[in-house]
């Protein structure tokens, strides 16, 4: 590994994340460096672009050359392909019906899926739809939007039964959604399809918007209380997991006094 190089890069990461200004001694003291060290790496830095200094105060701090280059790598990722590998653990570890699913207006869509290898096994399909207040990815990912009823009745809509244990009345709807921010996943029984439950767990990426959710179907049978619970702490994993790919750190959302399911308070089967 190239030692320069890679202190360069560290140098970068630890400016970006200070989000102040940094002077050569904050440097050399949070890499144990020699003053004339420090102050070599980030004059490198500045001529290379990666940096810019202040001529008032001396101090540094990262070039926007990182967020151009951020914003084209964010565009060319498939999310998807980034997280199927995700996915695919997930499946293999509970053997369940795994999904990912984004929001679009009132309704989710599944863009993956495994299907379940088991007898019994809940059915769906990508670019099938579903309506997001019936369905746990769904309820994950509007959860994570931190909607008050009000701005739900308006992205929502009517809420239409489509079993008898269908969630129907706004406020009850609201209380559901502040229980999974709470606990950190959502959970649908039966209120899609009869015999169908779920789980869903959001995905964040670097800037702490939930763009995807981890969806899990699985058959009424297999989903006793402490069943749930053990499959919702694998896709809890799971969500997490995807959301590191994505470039999420939660200590930084949670140092800022949020939690680590709702980073920025912003969009959550």
């Amino acid at each position: 590994m190239d030692s320069t190089l890679a202190k360069g890069l560290a140098a970068i990461e630890w400016m970006a994340r200070q989000q102040r200004d940094c002077r050569v001694t904050d440097l050399a003291q949070a890499f144990g460096m020699a003053r004339s060290n420090a102050h070599r790496t980030l004059q490198t830095l500045v001529e290379c672009g990666w940096a810019v200094q202040d001529a008032g105060t001396s101090a540094y701090r990262p070039s926007l050359k990182l967020f151009e280059l951020g914003a084209l790598v964010g565009e060319a990722a498939d999310v998807g392909a980034l997280l199927r590998p995700h996915l695919a653990a997930l499946a293999q570890a509970t053997g369940e019906t795994i999904h990912l699913a984004v929001l679009d207006g009132a309704e989710i869509v599944y863009l993956d899926k495994f299907d379940s290898p088991l007898p019994v096994a809940a059915y769906s399909r990508v670019g099938g739809r579903a309506a997001a207040c019936c369905v746990a990815s769904g309820k994950a990912l509007l959860a994570a939007a931190s909607l008050d009823t009000a701005a739900l009745r308006q992205r929502l809509g009517a809420l239409v039964a489509h079993t008898k244990n269908s969630i129907t009345d706004f406020d009850a709807l609201s209380l559901e959604l502040a229980r999974t921010r709470a606990r950190g996943y959502a959970e649908n029984r039966e209120e899609w399809r009869l015999g169908v439950c779920g789980l869903g767990v959001p995905v964040f990426n670097a800037r702490g918007d939930a763009v995807a959710a981890v969806g899990m179907s699985v058959p009424s049978i297999r989903f006793a209380r402490t069943q749930a619970r053990g499959l919702a702490g694998h896709i809890t994993a799971c969500a997490r997991d995807a959301s590191a790919t994505l470039g999420y750190r939660a200590s930084a959302a949670t140092s800022a006094g949020a939690s680590a399911n709702t980073p920025k308070r912003r969009r959550l089967e």
